[in-house]
């Protein structure tokens, strides 16, 4: 189906004010021209987008479902609009890429560093968000990559994945706890403990992992607490709430108040960078031959 950017505005001004006389004044545009477009839009859809009362509009159920999918575009068009202007003036490439706390490392900082220093014309824009959240957000173009930690076991069409970083898993106990005095630990050690983890919704890779340890050593996690940051789930061990299996990263969070400790016969886990398959611009080829040695960029 075709619908016009003209069609596209009137009806999320109408959407948006829930008026047709706002939304016309807010578009520089007279009223009938707008309830035409409107009219027009609702044809083409084959269903009411707006209840028109005397005093009042109200958005229908279908209107509401075609602003929630529909909303971001015009955004989308406006900014493509701006990159294309700026490039055509010779001014800067944009780059928007989401990454885990977590995983926010040297390695990183250092990458990008380097980047910069190479093509300062590129801006970096950095989104801190979850993994299930960039992985969204890179399939609907807002965007351009991310550092999203793990790799998804269900992993979404369009999107590829690249490893770019390993480091271990530790078992966090707070201090005191009675297994501070160990320099590595049996995953069989936990049987019994509270744990706080990382939430499923935020992090599922990370969240199912965690599961399936434990479950291999022959127990199912008593989870107390969950967060969608592996820094609160970090705290969350510093304040007594349980302990956690996580990347040895988070160390750094909470060096005093808890303990991370190695876990016997656990391999380290590999973190990967996530871009659209199909939308390789070259300031993200470049930033990746920063970020991953050429032996690791396969992908997947």
């Amino acid at each position: 189906m075709d619908y016009t950017l003209r069609e596209l505005e009137c009806f999320t001004a109408v959407a948006e004010e829930l008026s047709f006389t706002r939304a016309a004044k807010r578009l520089h545009l007279a009223q009938p021209p707008l309830s035409r477009h409107v009219r027009t839009l609702e044809e083409k859809i084959g269903a009411p987008l707006f209840e028109r009362h005397p005093r009042r509009v109200a958005i229908t159920a279908a209107g509401q479902l075609f602003y929630e999918e529909s909303r971001g575009i015009l955004a989308q068009l406006v900014r493509a609009g701006e990159m294309a202007r700026r490039s055509a003036i010779g001014e800067s490439a944009r780059l928007r890429l989401g990454f885990v706390s977590a995983v926010l490392g040297p390695e990183i900082a250092e990458g990008l560093r380097r980047f910069r220093e190479k093509y300062p014309a590129v801006q970096t824009m950095l989104h801190d968000l979850s993994p299930a959240d960039q992985l969204q957000f890179i399939a609907q173009g807002k965007l351009d990559a991310g550092f999203v930690g793990l790799l998804p076991k269900e992993r979404p069409e369009g999107i590829r994945f690249v490893p770019w970083r390993q480091e271990r898993l530790l078992v966090f106990v707070p201090s005191g706890h009675r297994l501070t005095t160990r320099t590595r630990v049996d995953l069989t050690d936990l049987h019994d403990e509270r744990f706080v983890a990382v939430s499923g919704e935020a992090a599922p890779a990370f969240s199912l992992m965690v599961h399936d340890l434990c479950r291999g050593a022959g127990f199912r996690p008593r989870i107390v607490l969950e967060s969608p940051r592996a820094q609160a789930v970090a705290v969350m061990v510093a304040a007594g709430s349980g302990v956690a299996i996580l990347p040895e990263s988070l160390k750094s969070f909470v060096p005093e108040a808890a303990m991370g400790i190695p876990i016997k016969g656990t391999p380290a886990i590999s973190h990967v960078f996530a871009m659209g398959a199909g939308r390789a611009s070259s300031p993200l080829t470049d930033l990746l031959e920063h970020l991953v040695p050429p032996k690791k960029r396969g992908g997947a």
